[in-house]
């Protein structure tokens, strides 16, 4: 399966890391691992639908089938059982993986309406960033008659990236638009 997406990392964002960053191997230069796209419905009423809607939904954008995630202890102000079947993941490697973060980047994020951008704060300290998107519907996959409910999931990009610099820079140069990147106005200077 060929993929244009990641032919513009080996062939673009590789030398300019390279270039950038001063690596003087190719193997420290940091890529991407793996996506993780998570959801939780724990707090809908219907927790049973919610979930099978949940699932549909993740399906559909990440072209896989996703796993039951459960809930660790129970926890009775939110009504939740141990063991109980509360959300669904998909864990996204290779191929599927890239082509995903194309249409994220490409197609579903420039859809938001009054976006600026995405938090450069959301590293975890280990070169791993993740994004919340609020509802489904910025994938076109997503047929807006047939939405039931907003479910809203995180994406989580795990990189090999050692410092959050280092993934900021890769995920920068992969086409992520972070909101500190976009130009600043200029102040006057002080007379």
């Amino acid at each position: 399966m060929k993929n244009e997406f990641y032919d513009d990392y080996k062939n673009r964002v590789v030398p300019a890391l390279q270039k950038e960053r001063g690596y003087k191997n190719v193997n420290q230069i940091p890529k991407v691992e793996k996506v993780v796209i998570n959801t939780s419905v724990g707090s809908q009423s219907d927790v049973k639908q919610a979930l099978e809607d949940a699932k549909a939904e993740l399906a559909l954008i990440s072209g896989q089938k996703p796993a039951e995630t459960r809930a660790i202890k129970s926890i009775a102000n939110f009504k939740l059982r141990q063991e109980q079947a509360i959300g669904a993941k998909v864990t996204l490697r290779g191929a599927h993986m890239y082509e995903f973060l194309e249409r994220l980047i490409k197609t579903a994020l420039p859809r938001i309406r009054d976006f600026r951008g995405v938090s450069p704060k959301a590293f975890d300290g280990n070169g791993n960033y993740t994004l919340g998107v609020p509802d489904q519907a910025i994938f076109p996959e997503v047929e807006l008659d047939k939405i039931k409910r907003n479910i809203g999931f995180d994406v989580t990009i795990v990189t090999s990236a050692r410092t959050n610099e280092e993934a900021k820079s890769l995920l920068a140069e992969m086409g992520i638009p972070f909101s500190d990147r976009a130009k600043k106005p200029v102040a006057a200077p002080a007379s």
